[in-house]
């Protein structure tokens, strides 16, 4: 497959230490992405974009590959997805490296499936997208949601919909923060990663946001349990 597979991976994460190479299950959770990646067979390469010499052996340890190391100017809490896999194109790009279609998996992904990225693929292959990524639905409707002001008080974000019945409201969805498919040329288009895209659908059960400690540790303890009832 003519296909690029880039995961961001920087060493610093301010929330959870080494975030992206902390162990889980036993493992550096950046296996996680790299060995689905390469499960699917629809790579030419895998690349790990990282500022992290640690970061990039261990990544070469699991079949990914470090052409280059991405820049500190790149590599700090203000920077875009966008940017880093731009970055990592061009740089590609410069070793004579030839693909048509880039996939950008972050690295903190234990329930990423390797058919979720096969079939969100055949979306962006054959439809106008722009960009295609998994969503989940909301499991408590975002069109029901309350918000607390300065004064501690609580009001209906969307005061219309405050004495509809849920099940009379549109279903809500939310980015899963999984992966994101992209022709090469649309990445470095001025456009936001979310304007004319294709949501690939997949259950709340594995849209698993870790995003501090104690997700973290619910991640872990969920994940085992999640291996042992699909055995």
């Amino acid at each position: 497959m003519n296909n690029l597979c880039i995961i961001p991976a920087r060493l610093n994460s301010k929330r959870i230490k080494n975030k992206n190479i902390k162990l889980f299950n036993n493992k550096p959770i950046i296996h996680f992405a790299i060995a689905k990646a390469l499960e699917t067979k629809l790579f030419k390469k895998v690349i790990v974009s990282t500022d992290s010499s640690i970061i990039a052996n261990l990544a070469k340890g699991y079949g990914a590959e470090i052409p280059f190391i991405r820049p500190q100017n790149l590599s700090d809490d203000f920077t875009d997805t966008k940017s880093v896999i731009c970055h990592a194109i061009e740089e590609c790009e410069k070793i004579n490296l030839k693909f048509d279609y880039v996939c950008c998996i972050y690295p903190c992904v234990p329930f990423l499936k390797s058919e979720d990225l096969i079939n969100s693929f055949k979306l962006v292959q054959n439809s106008d997208y722009r960009f295609v990524f998994p969503v989940a639905e909301h499991p408590s409707n975002a069109q029901r949601a309350l918000f607390i002001n300065e004064n501690n008080h609580i009001s209906s974000l969307f005061p219309n919909n405050a004495k509809r019945r849920t099940q009379d409201l549109q279903k809500t969805y939310y980015d899963a923060g999984q992966f994101y498919w992209g022709h090469k040329n649309i990445w470095s288009e001025n456009i936001n990663i979310h304007s004319k895209a294709k949501g690939y659908i997949i259950p709340q059960i594995r849209a698993v946001d870790i995003d501090n400690e104690n997700d973290w540790i619910k991640a872990e303890l969920f994940y085992n349990y999640y291996q042992k009832i699909n055995q």
